[in-house]
This record gives structure tokens, sequence and C-alpha cells, in this order.
């Protein structure tokens, strides 16, 4: 008796969090959401989650906030989205550091699979390839030779130890049998002086960074790391014509607390296509090299997933901490 008597009281318990989990979906939103950025005002991630903030205003019919909280790499605004309430009001524009990789290089006070719930991809950017205009190298093939003649000679930058820059230079030495040092810096400003001043040979870029570096005339790019070619960046080849298997770009997109109603997340989700598909929306992307492109909650955690397989021998191997 007693046993069915708490059966009984769990299923009524489980039928009121879904009447009001059900009920919080339909009403959705009826207050400002606040989107945090796990960095700085100004940079790449940031720009992007404010091109989208006022079409989702609109879209969603409440003010979308924008809260820069930046530190750790983007783990401490990330950490402050976890512990939020699951309710669709806090949300982060994430990326692959703090959602995926972060997490190979660093003991991190949550888990990027369990603890936050995707919503969707906003934006794919290939990696470039970029090396000072005055390079005798005009391509991949020209590029290896002299990395090659020159063994611990040539030295690539990143944005920093850890980021993508800094992985995807030790991922092409891995695969194309190449021995670029690695120079970090603190961020892509620094990386461009850098370049000016002929302290590196070659980087790899997001469209955002490196499209700040082609203004200048002082760098150009050799090919892109997407498998096959991209029209964001029309007309370059890709380094796997020349690297075989290689292959790297960056995602950013939006997050909820683990626990966030599936009802909201389809709501978001919905938004975010809908903002996207916004011709002053796409151009603001496609003019800096970067894909506007929406995924369902499923393909976001796909893709973190397979970084995660992706990276993981590389930091192992080169011992690449945070």
């Amino acid at each position: 008796m007693i046993k069915k008597t708490l059966v009984r009281t769990w299923l009524l318990a489980a039928g009121v969090l879904g009447l009001t989990a059900s009920a919080l979906a339909q009403t959705y939103p009826a207050r400002p959401i606040k989107v945090v950025v796990p960095y700085a005002a100004g940079g790449s991630t940031d720009q992007m989650a404010r091109v989208i903030q006022q079409p989702l205003s609109e879209i969603l019919g409440q003010p979308v906030i924008i809260d820069n909280r930046a530190g750790a790499g983007g783990a401490i605004g990330t950490e402050a989205v976890v512990r939020a309430e699951p309710d669709g009001y806090t949300l982060v524009f994430g990326n692959t550091g703090p959602n995926a990789v972060g997490s190979l290089m660093r003991k991190l006070p949550y888990d990027v699979l369990n603890d936050l719930k995707p919503i969707s991809t906003v934006a794919i950017t290939p990696m470039m390839l970029a090396v000072p205009s005055n390079s005798p190298a005009n391509n991949v093939k020209e590029f290896l030779a002299l990395a090659r003649a020159n063994p611990g000679k040539f030295n690539y930058g990143s944005v920093g130890p850890g980021s993508l820059s800094h992985l995807t230079g030790e991922y092409f030495n891995e695969l194309a049998g190449v021995q670029l040092q690695h120079i970090p810096y603190k961020g892509g400003a620094p990386m461009l002086t850098a370049f000016l001043g002929g302290e590196i040979q070659a980087a790899f870029v997001t469209g955002l960074d490196g499209g700040a570096m082609l203004a200048t005339g002082r760098v150009k790019y050799l090919a892109v790391g997407t498998a096959q070619p991209t029209p964001v960046v029309e007309g370059l080849p890709t380094v796997a014509k020349d690297v075989p298997g290689f292959q790297t770009s960056a995602w950013f997109g939006l997050l909820a607390p683990k626990g966030t109603p599936d009802a909201i997340v389809a709501r978001l989700n919905a938004a975010v296509a809908q903002a996207l598909s916004r011709p002053d929306v796409r151009q603001f992307f496609v003019s800096r090299h970067v894909e506007p492109k929406g995924s369902t909650p499923q393909e976001l955690t796909q893709i973190i997933r397979a970084e995660l397989e992706q990276w993981r021998p590389i930091v192992v191997k080169h011992k690449i901490e945070l």
C-alpha cells in the first residue's frame, strides 16, 4: 500500500512539473532575456551576438540584453549560465572554446556536454591559413616546401595558448609533417602587429580576425580549413587539397542551462532561424567570411562531441594546458 502511494505521489509530482513546464513555454517569453557573452565587448564573439540581438528582440517580443562576463577563456560567463534558472531567460552565446575544447585543457566547473542544453548554432567560420603578403608562398604546396626547407625556423601565431588557432597550428604540424613553432598572443590585434613586424610566418585565423588583417594589405590567405571550398571565402582552395584529412572551423551559437524545457528551446531555435534569414544579418556575416548557419539542438550536440574527439589527441600529445 505504501509503495502504491509513493508511486502515485511521484506520478502526480511529475504531472505537475510537466504542466508547469508546458505553461511556462506557452507564455514564454514574458520578460527580457539575458544573453551572456563570456568575453569582453568588441571581440569576435561579442560582435556576432550583437548582430542578432535586435532581430531576436523583435521576433520574441521582448528585449534581448547582452551581458559581457569575460574571464578564464570564457569559463566564468559560461559557468554563470550553468548555474542560472533553467527558464529560458539566461542564455550563453557560446563557441568552441568554453563549450567544447576548453574542457580538454583544464578542469572546468561544469560539464560541457551535460550542464548546458544546446539551442542552435548561429554562425560557422572556417579557419584560414594566412601568411604575410610578401611571403614567397602563394599556395599551401609552396608554403609546405618553404617550411620543410626551414625546420624549426618558421613561426605560427595564435590568439592565445589553448585557442583554436593554437590547436589548429599543431594539427597542421601533425598532418603536414612540418615543425612550425608556436608563438601565442593576447588576441587578434597583437597577432596582426606580429604579422606586420615579421615575427610570424603564418597563422590560422577566423573570418573576423582575418578580415582586419586583410584590410591592411599586409596579409594574404592561402587556403581555407573546411573539407570543401566554401562560398564565404570564394575562390580559396582547401588546406586538405595538399594536407589530406585536414579540417577545422569554429562555431558560435546559443545554449541554455540544463533542464530548460524543450518547448522553450524549440521557440528559441525557431527565433534564431528566423533572425538568420534576414538579409542584413546574413550580409554582416558573409562580408566577414562567416557563414550564418543555424542547426537543431541535436546537431550542435554532435558538433561538440566531434570536436572533443578531434582535439583530444592533439591536446594530450602536446600537453596543452590552460
